[in-house]
């Protein structure tokens, strides 16, 4: 029974830990996706039409504003433009977002799966980045070259090199988006240097990304608005707050099933040495010092169950994290292998949570020897 108590704390914690880590590798992994495609706030023109293509703005003067609150860490411009590739067997419709060259240090250079990033000379760089999808339906690599036809007044083409291949896994951007250069998209547009699409805005912490958008709301024009990225990409974030109360649920499971072996265990201790008790309380012992005899012995098997569960659990987080040892399929979960996420103090809160319903099991059980009579005990066979 001894062994039965010590697996089941170990197997429960050991299971709570994985499950933690591997759902906080999940929202990590899915966010940084997310995140290197819009960031957490995006400010453009107002505008009733939900058109792709929108309405310029100034961009110089609006990401000076926006540096000025405090929780910002940086404010970067881009524009978005609709476009045909058409190749010798091949046509599919994209949208080409452009980016500046201080937005080329974005987490998107993490998704690159082969070539290199755009390169930014002095003048509107002829590189784009597709996603594997998107080359994959055109039969394009790196190093080709791709025709690029663009819906305005008059026509445009242009011809632009395939200087890398992205993959996220996620339809919503490996689908539609092609990473090009902003100034290309300025001079498709005949605007100046100064014009932009809008702004995309990353906070130094996106839990109060509640609170600072609507500071920031309040403090901008009144022609412009404010996105956040949570109502952008609603589907996603939705899917995650599920994944977190599944998990929730399921941990309360695992608790309450290690909380039940502990306390059988005990009650099976209790009455395997119903007759000790009896003898001890006989020569004087007192409830308080037999129940601390109990305790201390379920103390002791908790801590074991604990250093067996920590050594399985962080074990298997650790196989994983370096070896990769568990792969998935991107097309079903939008990475290529479980991730795992490293989180101290949620470890230490599982440790804590652990050890503190494991002394209630071992108390309960307990109380039933203040009303074991020491002349019944020593008879109970």
């Amino acid at each position: 029974m001894t062994k039965i108590a010590i697996i089941s704390i170990a197997l429960g914690l050991a299971v709570m830990i994985v499950s933690f880590s591997i759902l906080e590798g999940f929202r990590n992994e899915i966010q940084s996706k997310i995140f290197s495609f819009g960031a957490h706030l995006t400010v453009s023109k107002y505008d009733t039409n939900n058109s792709i293509e929108i309405e310029p703005i100034s961009g110089p003067a609006l990401v000076q504003d926006l540096n000025r609150f405090p929780q910002v860490k940086s404010a970067q411009p881009f524009a978005r433009k609709t476009a045909i590739i058409k190749t010798q067997d091949e046509v599919l419709g994209v949208v080409l977002k452009g980016i500046s060259e201080v937005g080329s240090r974005s987490p998107m250079r993490q998704n690159l799966v082969a070539g290199n990033f755009i390169n930014f000379p002095d003048s509107a760089s002829n590189d784009v980045l597709l996603s594997r999808k998107v080359a994959d339906k055109l039969r394009l690599k790196v190093g080709d070259r791709v025709l690029f036809y663009f819906i305005q007044n008059p026509p445009r083409v242009r011809p632009f090199r395939v200087s890398g291949i992205y993959q996220t896994g996620l339809d919503e951007f490996d689908e539609v988006y092609v990473i090009g250069d902003l100034r290309q998209i300025r001079e498709l547009n005949a605007w100046p240097d100064s014009l932009v699409g809008g702004v995309e805005v990353v906070l130094k912490d996106f839990n109060r990304l509640d609170p600072v958008a609507e500071d920031m709301y309040e403090n901008l024009r009144y022609d412009l608005k404010l996105d956040k990225i949570t109502d952008q990409y609603a589907q996603l974030f939705d899917w995650l707050q599920l994944l977190n109360r599944n998990v929730v649920i399921f941990l309360l499971l695992i608790i309450f099933v290690a909380t039940f072996n502990m306390v059988a265990t005990i009650f099976i201790m209790i009455l395997e040495r119903t007759n000790m008790i009896g003898i001890l309380k006989a020569v004087g012992a007192t409830d308080r010092q037999i129940r601390s005899m109990f305790f201390y012995r379920g103390l002791s098997l908790t801590v074991r169950g604990m250093l067996f569960g920590n050594l399985v659990g962080l074990g298997f987080c650790a196989l994983q994290y370096y070896t990769h040892l568990i792969p998935l399929d991107p097309e079903n979960y939008y990475m290529d292998r479980v991730p795992v996420f490293w989180d101290p103090a949620i470890i230490v809160l599982l440790n804590v949570a652990t050890f503190a319903t494991s002394l209630l099991a071992v108390l309960i059980p307990t109380y039933l020897i203040s009303r074991i009579k020491p002349v019944a005990a020593i008879k109970f066979d």
